[in-house]
């Protein structure tokens, strides 16, 4: 009888695809509604189980749940969310910069925040804003060198590099409409922090003021659109300093995403960012090519990682039924790659980073599901890839940082601890 081991692996992250039973859906969850075939063969193949990102009853942030997925505790090794917007953004991060994950947003003329994402301002108004703020030079702080790069729609990254800087600053952005925005303070007691604080209030004041006189600003007023006059910066960040995924488990570790974070998050861990055209990370991103991109991908490296945003963006809309669409694209898009890869040889893993219930629209605490497909696997009688299936399955609930060193084990890249 001839055995089969794994020495591939691709992982599909479907970010916010966990969800609750909605009220909309005749109390199903998306999965649920949705009947992903490609996702309920892998299921039914699969050990399956759920996992918590963090921990039990711990909303996690999109940055955070990645650092736990990819084996890395985030309680010991985050350094803020800046640092990997930056990163996935195609900014090399030096040790003293500080950086942070901007939004183009709407405010009232009293500094109230009318709209946080602009009217969701299209990827090209917000690119030739972001130009115009980059390398904008500061007079009470003109030792700091100002950064700023436009990523996806209304979301840039700005990066202050100066020797003496702090990530311990608060934000500017509220995180709600109906405020003001807020003056960035020090966290901490000490001239660093302080600088820093300093520092950011003067770059949104002198941006305002760029903003303000932009042609494009004045054409979206003509236009009766919403005005793109204020940067929103938030979670500070510095570089993480974390041991390399491929050298931890000796792999060539790939991502594909659309999203800045997700390739930061990833690129801090050593791992290659493949573009790919028409990878928004948005709901209209190119879900063939991505797929098509992993498929090609797996056959270079041992590790491919992708990532799919559109089910956490319609989640954050409120938008049920938009999610039992979104998943149903992505499980048409994902059938290509259960027909073409040799699963003879090739791990793959289904899962989400967070629960973002379509009924509340922020992340949640709750559990994710999981199904691992593996040669031999011990799989038991799932059927169905949601949320209540996969909780019936062999793998249990684990956390996070068990995800990693299980797909691992599967590729035999784990040695064995002790004699």
């Amino acid at each position: 009888m001839q055995v089969y081991m794994a020495s591939k692996a691709i992982v599909l992250v479907c970010d916010g695809m966990s969800d609750r039973r909605c009220s909309a859906l005749g109390w199903l969850t998306p999965l649920q509604a949705a009947k992903p075939k490609s996702f309920d063969w892998i299921a039914s193949r699969s050990e399956c189980g759920l996992m918590d990102p963090i921990s039990p009853g711990v909303p996690p942030g999109s940055d955070t749940a990645h650092l736990a997925i990819l084996g890395y505790d985030p309680y010991k090794h985050y350094t803020g969310r800046g640092a990997f917007e930056a990163l996935g953004a195609g900014i090399e991060l030096e040790p003293n910069d500080v950086a942070f994950r901007c939004n183009l947003a709407t405010i009232s003329e009293d500094g109230t925040v009318v709209d946080r994402r602009a009217g969701r301002i299209s990827n090209e108004d917000a690119e030739t804003l972001s130009e115009s703020l980059n390398g904008i030079r500061l007079v009470r702080n003109s030792d700091v060198s100002v950064l700023f790069k436009h990523t996806v729609e209304h979301r840039g990254v700005l990066v202050l590099r100066c020797e003496g800087l702090s990530r311990f600053v608060s934000d500017v952005d509220p995180h709600k409409i109906g405020v003001r925005f807020l003056h960035s303070r020090p966290l901490v007691d000490s001239p660093a922090a302080k600088k820093t604080a300093d520092t950011l209030n003067e770059f949104v004041e002198v941006s305002r003021k760029v903003l303000l006189q932009h042609g494009v600003n004045k054409r979206r007023a003509k236009n009766g659109q919403p005005l793109a006059n204020v940067v929103l910066p938030r979670g500070a960040g510095t570089l993480p300093m974390i041991e390399k995924l491929p050298a931890k488990f000796g792999v060539r570790a790939a991502v594909i995403a659309g999203g800045a974070v997700y390739k930061g998050v990833c690129k801090a861990a050593g791992f290659d960012v493949l573009e790919v055209k028409g990878a928004t990370g948005t709901v209209d991103t190119d879900l063939d090519a991505k797929m098509r991109a992993a498929i090609n991908a797996v056959k270079a490296y041992d590790l491919v990682f992708v990532h799919v945003k559109s089910t956490d963006v319609v989640s954050h809309d409120k938008n049920p039924v938009k999610k039992v669409e979104v998943i149903s694209r992505i499980n048409k898009a994902f059938s290509t790659v259960v027909s073409e890869v040799d699963l003879a040889e090739t791990c793959m893993a289904i899962t989400s980073d967070h629960t973002t219930p379509s009924e509340v629209g922020e992340h949640t605490g709750d559990p994710v599901p999981l199904a691992l497909y593996a040669p031999g696997a011990r799989y038991g009688n799932v059927e169905r890839f949601d949320e209540i299936s996969c909780a019936s399955g062999t793998l249990g609930r684990i956390r996070g940082i068990d995800f990693m060193p299980t797909i691992m084990n599967y590729l035999g890249r784990v040695p064995m601890y002790g004699e």
